[in-house]
């Protein structure tokens, strides 16, 4: 970490050395071991070590950038010489440069993104392996597998610009997952399950994945498609942070300066039923999207995206807060940790509460048009009637429009799936379109 922090410093210097009026740089590295077995057969042993220098020089409004690989010193002095060279030719963008000084994360907290990462290709293997023979001896009807991946990768990051700001972190994150495949008749289905965490000790077993890799294939055997029709749709807690993610496109600077957002002009105004509050908080320790400064050096800080249905805040790098007259949020490179407020009711009472409709949980397809709002996906899922669960459902589409489904979602479940940058539960919408027979 101090040499990569050093060679930053020095390609800053260098930078400013050749006449720049303001130069960032960022390097990373990462280190990870990937393992695929199937049907007891190790298929893929994959190593990776990945290293990177990006350095963006301004003259004035002028902007040019590079990056190399290769991070010996004469290698990332040429990146930093051809990146100046390339903003001797570009034209003048008034809104590049630097996030000013003062929003800076000069002091910033440790945030516990490292655990030691277990990258014995021994113990990946018998993960993979103990996790699909699980899945395989549980229920007759999962005949076959498309196999069971453990993953582990580490790395740091270090950003630095010509403010003399210079910041970084070390991360990690490790996975596993399998997959299945379920015969019924001549009837055969697919579905998988997943462990995900920073932290290898908050992973469930190589069982626990097996388990509920079994109950997601088998659940999906016997599906049959439905009538057209219009009903309640509820989002299952495994896809329901699609729904928030669309929100986080629409709200985000690069959309909105673009004028490519149905939420342009919207801030103060509600985009949620009046009872919903988004809090972000970037400063989780270990958290999944956990950050003290985004890509750009300015601090984080926690903050309410939504508050009782009303948008407050906007998601602005540098260059899009003046392009719109605004002020940066801390945005650039993502969100951090968003939550999203439950009803209290977990999926059974969610059912219960829709009564009759649809149980979503796989969607299919980029039908989602953030322009306009208009939402056209494939689904799978179960029909509820009564408010319980009747057969699996396959091979429809569900439409709607984003602000109209956003604003008339009727509850948030308390099931929250952690694995996720947007932690929320199921999420109940009060009507689609339902394009089946």
């Amino acid at each position: 970490m101090q040499q990569a922090q050093e060679a930053v410093q020095e390609a800053l210097a260098f930078a400013k050395s050749l006449g720049a009026s303001a130069a960032e740089c960022g390097l990373s590295q990462s280190r990870g071991l990937s393992v695929d077995s199937r049907l007891g057969e190790v298929e893929t042993v994959e190593f990776n070590q990945d290293g990177s220098l990006g350095i963006t020089v301004y003259r004035g409004h002028c902007k040019g950038a590079a990056a190399t690989a290769d991070l010996k010193p004469d290698a990332v002095k040429a990146a930093v010489s051809k990146a100046n060279e390339i903003a001797r030719f570009t034209s003048e963008d008034p809104y590049s440069g630097l996030a000013d000084k003062a929003l800076m994360a000069d002091d910033y907290p440790e945030l516990g993104l490292y655990f030691d990462a277990n990258m014995d290709p021994e113990y990946a293997i018998e993960q993979t392996k103990r996790c699909e023979q699980a899945a395989l001896d549980q229920d007759p009807r999962i005949v076959n597998s498309d196999g069971a991946n453990y993953s582990s990768h580490a790395g740091f990051r270090v950003y630095g610009n010509s403010h003399g700001f210079i910041g970084s972190y070390m991360s990690s994150r490790q996975s596993l997952s399998c997959v299945l495949i379920g015969k019924e008749g001549d009837v055969m289905e697919r579905d998988y399950a997943y462990t995900l965490a920073r932290n290898p000790d908050l992973l469930q077993s190589p069982q626990q994945v097996a388990a509920a890799a079994v109950e997601a294939t088998v659940s999906r055997l016997g599906a049959r498609s439905l009538d057209t029709c219009k009903v309640p749709v509820l989002f299952h807690s495994d896809v329901a942070h699609g729904l928030f993610g669309h929100l986080v496109a629409a709200i985000s600077g690069g959309s909105l300066y673009r004028k490519s957002s149905y939420l342009l002009d919207r801030l103060g105004t509600k985009v949620l039923p009046d009872w919903l509050t988004i809090s972000e908080d970037p400063h989780v320790q270990g958290g999944l999207a956990s950050s003290a400064f985004d890509h750009e050096g300015v601090r984080t800080e926690p903050r309410e995206i939504v508050t009782n249905g009303e948008l407050n805040s906007y998601l602005l790098t540098s260059y899009a807060s003046r392009k719109m007259g605004m002020q940066p949020t801390g945005h650039a490179g993502g969100i951090h940790n968003w939550y999203v407020q439950h009803s209290g009711l977990d999926l059974d009472a969610l059912c219960k509460k829709m009564g009759r409709g649809l149980l979503v949980t796989e969607l299919m397809g980029q039908g989602v048009n953030i322009v306009t709002g208009d939402y056209s996906r494939g689904a799978a899922g179960f029909w509820v009637e009564n408010g319980e669960i009747q057969y699996p459902v396959s091979e429809v589409t569900i439409a709607g429009n984003l602000d109209h489904m956003l604003q008339n979602l009727v509850a948030v479940g308390s099931d929250i799936d952690p694995r996720h940058g947007i932690q929320t539960g199921s999420v109940l919408v009060e009507q689609m379109s339902i394009a089946g027979n």
